[in-house]
């Protein structure tokens, strides 16, 4: 079993090439996780009545993996997605998603696919908890079992990485003083957008250099809080394709590390829609940056 949520795009969610930008998918993906949740009463999503529950005993979000299918434009049809179980282990479980389009013939455009990897959590004395049976019970009914890989752990060069100040606005911040697991994706976007500024200033052709995204993971290790001091983001070129590059990035606070990311792009032709290769003089940039030859 599958649950679907009908999900609104808004005017606000695109990017400057008119596109939902990436960012907001994972808030689409958290729309849907909170609907299929609130539909069994979860005490994240309980009422007013459970708020002082809710607040103690939660769910929390420790990876995100999305791939990017295709681009999603802006409708006032609804996107649709559903999301069911993949994993469910004695302290946390898997959901899968998939976003699309559906015609009357059930032929689906299918705009990205995504994991998330969750935990319930009590937040009042700071400590994950096992699964209830209760909630055990209600999560193998999406149960559609996949094996799933580790991934290798993204390691940063400090040495060599773009450094980039996050500014925590008070708006980023969650019911439970956390930063939303949503925006910690704009923070490692705004990295990335200032490390390919910095790289291809003087360069010709940079202006005009186009880029999509391809795949997104983020691993939540600690969260980041409201304060006046910025936090450090750090970026890394970890491999430069063809037509593709790989960012490795990671927020932090001094030495201690509280989000890794790695992100896949993809340089394209807006003409063709087809990936295409950047430029000679940026991709030698891009390459330089990465430390090769």
């Amino acid at each position: 079993m599958r649950h679907r949520y009908v999900c609104p795009i808004r005017w606000a969610d695109l990017d400057l090439l008119g596109h939902v930008n990436n960012v907001r998918y994972v808030d689409y993906l958290q729309e849907a996780r909170v609907d299929l949740l609130r539909a069994h009463r979860w005490p994240e999503t309980a009422g007013d009545d459970d708020a002082t529950a809710a607040l103690a005993d939660a769910i929390i979000v420790g990876r995100h993996e999305v791939t990017y299918r295709a681009p999603l434009l802006f409708s006032d049809q609804p996107v649709l997605i559903e999301c069911w179980v993949t994993e469910l282990r004695a302290g946390s479980f898997t959901l899968a998603y998939e976003v699309f389009h559906e015609d009357e013939a059930g032929v689906r455009v299918v705009y990205a696919v995504a994991s998330t990897v969750l935990a319930p959590y009590r937040f009042d004395i700071e400590s994950p908890r096992r699964l209830k049976p209760e909630e055990r019970t209600v999560l193998e009914a999406y149960l559609e079992p996949v094996p799933r890989e580790r991934p290798a752990p993204v390691v940063i060069d400090r040495d060599r990485a773009s450094h980039y100040p996050v500014q925590v606005r008070f708006s980023d911040v969650d019911v439970y003083r956390h930063v939303n697991n949503v925006v910690y994706f704009e923070y490692f976007q705004e990295a990335r957008v200032r490390m390919f500024s910095e790289l291809g200033r003087g360069l010709p052709g940079s202006e005009s250099l186009q880029i999509v995204l391809a795949q997104v993971d983020v691993d939540y290790l600690a969260p980041i809080l409201l304060r006046a001091e910025p936090y450090d983001c750090w970026s890394q070129i970890a491999q430069v394709g063809r037509t593709s590059v790989v960012i490795e990035a990671e927020i932090g606070d001094g030495e201690r590390a509280l989000a890794r990311a790695k992100v896949v792009l993809v340089f394209f032709d807006p003409e063709t829609g087809r990936a295409a290769e950047p430029p000679m003089d940026y991709r030698e940039a891009l390459v330089a940056a990465l430390g090769g030859s």
